[in-house]
C-alpha cells in the first residue's frame, strides 16, 4: 500500500531506530529534507536528464531488502562502528566492547565501499571490528579501494624476483601503508623473523630501487605503458623517496624491521589461513543491487562492456585474477581504474557509449566512495550518469587534516521502496532522494509529494 507523506514524515516511516546508548551521536540528523542539489539550478538539469534516461531505459529496479553503504573508513574502527549505529545496523554493548545486529541490521545488506586501510588510527583495530561484524552473520559485501590495492602491490613487489618494473613499487606505494606495517611488526614479527634477515644495508637495498633503476624501468616499460606514464612514474619515484624516508623515521622502524614487517604482512594478509587473509579473499571490486552499481571510485567504457556482457561476476573474477599477482599494467589498467578513477583526463574514459551499455543493462546510478565530502553525501551527474558520492570523511586523520571535529559517522541507506537517504553527522538533516517516483511524476526529484511504501 502506498500513501503520500511529507518530507518531515519520512524519518518516522523509513529511518530505523538508532541505539546510541553512550549518546555519541547526539548530532546525528533525524529530520529529513529533499536532497539539496534539487535547489541548485546548476546541477538540477543534469540530474533531471539522468532520471529521464533511466525512465527511457526501463525504469528503476530496487533491492529486495535495505542496503546500507558506507565507505572510506580508513583504519578508523570507531568511525566505522558509529556509522553502523547511525544506520541502525548494530546495538553496542554498554561497555562498548561488543555489539549485536539489530532487527534492521539482520534484514539489511551492508556494502563496505573500499579503502578500509591507511590513515589511522589503527588498521588492525578496523579489521578486528570488521571481523566482529562478519561474526554476527551480517549480509556483508567488502569492496576493494585504491588504498587496499596499494598494500597488495607494495607487499607483492618484495616477494618476487627483482625486476625493473616492480623494484620501485614498495617505495611508490608503501609510504601510506607504513603505519599498518608498524602495527603488523608489533603484533606479528618475532625475533626469529628478524634473525633470518641480512644486515641493514642489504635490507635497505631490497626495499628501494638501485641508482640505475630509472633507465632500466624506462626500457622495461616501453611498449607496456604509455610514454607519459613512464615519465610520470620516474618523476613520482624521485618525489616519493624522500617522503618515504621521512615517514619511515616517524614509525621508528629500522630497514630490517620494515622488511620483516612487509614479509610478515604477506603471511598475515595473502597466505591462506593468515590472520587477516579473509579480508582479501572475500573482497570484490563491484556489486550490484537492482539498478544500482556499487564500486569504490567509478567505471569506464571497457568495464561497462564487460558488465553488460558478463555481469558483476565477470568483473570480479577478472579483478581477483589480476590482483593475485598485481603488475603495474594492472594498476594502470581498466580493472584497477574501478578503484582509482576520478574521471580525470589521465583515467580510463567513460563516454556516452559506456553509459548507454549500463543503461541498457538496467543500471542507472553508481554508488561510490573515493571522493570525500565535508557535508555528507552528494549527488552528481558524471559523464551523463548519475553518481552518488558516499565518502563522508569518517576517519579521524582526514578530519583533523581537513578541519573537521571529532569522529565521523555516516551511511547511505537505500530501501526497496525506492527511497535513498544520506546520513552524516556533518550535515544537519538527512538527505532524501526518490528518483523512481520523481522521474515518473515529472515534478523533479525535489518535489513535495512522496509516495512511501508503508
Amino acid at each position: 500500500m502506498n500513501r503520500a507523506v511529507r518530507p518531515e514524515d519520512i524519518a518516522a516511516t523509513l529511518l530505523p531506530p538508532v541505539y546510541d546508548i553512550a549518546a555519541e551521536l547526539s548530532d546525528l540528523p533525524r529530520d529529513v529534507e529533499d536532497w539539496p542539489c534539487a535547489r541548485d539550478p546548476g546541477i538540477q538539469p543534469q540530474i533531471a536528464a539522468c532520471l529521464e534516461n533511466a525512465r527511457r531505459h526501463g525504469g528503476w529496479h530496487w533491492p529486495d531488502s535495505p542496503v546500507v553503504f558506507l565507505s572510506d573508513t580508513h583504519a578508523d574502527a570507531e568511525g566505522f562502528l558509529r556509522s553502523l549505529v547511525a544506520a541502525g545496523v548494530i546495538r553496542r554493548d554498554p561497555d562498548r566492547r561488543g555489539f549485536a545486529l539489530t532487527e534492521f541490521g539482520r534484514a539489511a545488506r551492508i556494502i563496505l565501499g573500499g579503502d578500509s586501510l591507511d590513515k589511522g588510527p589503527s588498521n588492525l583495530a578496523m579489521l578486528d571490528a570488521l571481523a566482529a561484524l562478519r561474526a554476527t552473520g551480517a549480509d556483508l559485501t567488502i569492496l576493494a579501494g585504491n588504498h587496499d590495492l596499494r598494500l597488495r602491490l607494495a607487499v607483492s613487489a618484495l616477494r618476487g624476483p627483482r625486476a625493473p618494473l616492480t623494484d620501485h613499487l614498495f617505495v611508490r606505494m608503501g609510504r601510506k601503508i607504513l603505519p599498518a606495517l608498524r602495527e603488523v611488526h608489533d603484533r606479528f614479527v618475532t625475533p626469529a623473523d628478524l634473525a633470518a634477515l641480512p644486515d641493514e644495508a642489504a635490507c635497505r637495498a631490497r626495499l628501494v630501487p638501485g641508482p640505475d633503476w630509472a633507465d632500466a624501468f624506462a626500457a622495461a616499460a616501453s611498449g607496456q605503458l604509455p610514454a607519459r606514464t613512464i615519465r610520470k612514474e620516474i618523476r613520482k619515484l624521485n618525489e616519493k623517496r624522500a617522503k618515504f624516508d621521512r615517514e619511515l623515521r616517524r614509525t621508528g622502524l629500522s630497514d630490517r624491521a620494515l622488511l620483516a614487517a612487509a614479509l610478515k604482512c604477506h603471511d598475515v594478509f595473502f597466505t591462506p589461513g593468515g590472520a587477516y587473509a579473509w579480508f582479501y579473499e572475500e573482497m570484490d571490486v563491484v556489486a550490484r543491487s537492482g539498478s544500482l552499481l556499487f564500486v569504490h571510485a567509478g567505471i569506464c567504457d571497457s568495464m561497462c562492456a564487460l558488465l553488460a556482457k558478463g555481469g558483476v561476476a565477470a568483473i570480479n573474477a577478472r579483478y581477483r585474477a589480476g590482483a593475485e599477482n598485481p603488475t603495474l599494467a594492472f594498476y594502470f589498467g581498466p580493472l584497477a581504474n574501478l578503484v582509482r578513477t576520478k574521471y580525470r583526463s589521465s583515467d580510463w574514459d567513460l563516454t556516452e557509449q559506456g553509459v548507454g551499455l549500463l543503461q541498457g543493462a538496467g543500471i542507472h546510478m553508481v554508488v561510490h566512495g573515493h571522493v570525500n565530502s565535508h557535508a555528507g553525501q552528494r549527488l552528481r551527474a558524471k559523464r551523463g550518469l548519475l553518481h552518488l558520492e558516499g565518502d563522508v570523511t569518517l576517519d579521524r586523520a582526514s578530519r583533523r587534516l581537513e578541519g573537521l571535529e571529532g569522529i565521523g559517522a555516516g551511511a547511505t541507506l537505500i530501501f526497496p521502496s525506492g527511497d535513498v537517504i544520506g546520513l552524516s553527522r556533518d550535515y544537519p538533516r538527512a538527505k532524501h532522494f526518490a528518483p523512481d517516483r520523481d522521474s515518473q511524476t515529472g515534478r523533479g526529484y525535489g518535489g513535495q509529494d512522496h509516495a512511501v511504501r508503508a
